[in-house]
């Protein structure tokens, strides 16, 4: 198992064990067929009680884990004739977003999202996700060209939280992502949004509101990263485990709250196990909700996107007597 995190380390020793009764058999010719059979029985029932019972912490070390699919794999793997367009015409272009025209089953739609590298090089270029002021202004300057031409929005969210230096303050960090909240909220084409590992803060907002907002199995989706909360909380990053418990910012705890629509399937241990069953359950949300959106109008998409939100969380009118 590539890249194994650990909590998984009981599994990889099995894998191990398998691997070389299999070499042993092959070089030597000895069969050793049943107990390989028994050693992959062991293991799975192992996977199924190791990922049956994650913890909040091993959720958000799977959805931090650096093979997971990235936007661009998405793209490549559910879309066709993908054109990516570059920078927001005010300053550069941002490498931790990306975005573009393309085809999904034959329709032309926008998508967008967040992009981290598949290693160290890679993530350098692209700031390890948190995109730039810019970063958010091109996806603006690329959502609003959707709604121009009527072309449904289709967003991807994996991000730790916007870059939070100081050149992104300078300029306009807060701006960036509360012009792009008001506006995605005034679009009249439907908006798909999918959280496929981290969903960090405003960062993560900034291409979510949706009118359907859904995350795979093992993401998450928070207002504040676990170590961060821990910092603030006890001024002790060390308790990012214990934040991350007390947070709820899970898939199954966000669906419970009405945070997000639904929960998207994943293989077991996650999307980076079996990219094309992944692909596949993703697929089939983009595919049923653009069917469900497509029959409403400009003004019934808008109201719809205004109500899902309004209904997040629960408050009570004080009447005074």
């Amino acid at each position: 198992m590539a890249g194994e995190l650990p909590f998984e380390k009981p599994l990889v020793e099995l894998e191990q064990k398998i691997q070389e009764l299999q070499s042993f058999t092959r070089e030597k010719g000895i069969d050793f067929s049943d107990e390989i059979k028994k050693l992959e029985n062991k293991m799975e029932k192992l996977a199924e009680e190791i990922y049956g019972n994650l913890t909040a912490w091993q959720r958000v070390q799977i959805a931090r884990h650096p093979e997971r699919p990235t936007t661009l794999d998405y793209i490549e793997n559910l879309f066709t004739d993908f054109m990516e367009l570059h920078g927001d015409r005010l300053f550069g272009d941002d490498r931790a977003i990306v975005g573009g025209i393309a085809r999904f089953k034959g329709t032309p739609v926008t998508v967008i999202g967040h992009q981290k590298g598949k290693d160290t090089k890679d993530n350098i270029a692209r700031n390890f996700g948190m995109p730039h002021p810019e970063g958010y202004r091109k996806a603006l300057r690329l959502m609003q060209q959707a709604d121009k031409f009527g072309r449904p929005i289709i967003t991807f969210i994996n991000t730790p939280g916007a870059y939070p230096g100081k050149t992104a303050e300078e300029r306009g960090q807060s701006e960036a992502i509360a012009r792009n909240l008001r506006e995605m909220a005034s679009f009249r084409v439907p908006i798909i949004c999918i959280v496929t590992g981290e969903g960090g803060s405003g960062g993560a907002l900034a291409i979510g509101v949706g009118n359907r907002v859904y995350a795979l199995e093992y993401s998450y989706y928070s207002v504040i990263a676990p170590e961060s909360a821990a910092a603030i909380l006890w001024r002790d990053s060390a308790q990012a485990e214990r934040a991350a418990e007390s947070l709820k910012i899970n898939a199954p705890e966000l669906y419970e709250r009405g945070i997000i629509d639904a929960v998207i399937p994943e293989p077991m241990g996650g999307a980076h196990r079996d990219r094309e069953k992944a692909m596949a359950e993703v697929e089939k949300v983009i595919t049923s909700s653009l069917e469900e959106l497509s029959k409403l109008n400009g003004d019934e998409l808008v109201q719809d996107r205004y109500q899902r939100f309004k209904n997040i969380g629960e408050f009570t009118t004080l009447v005074e007597a």
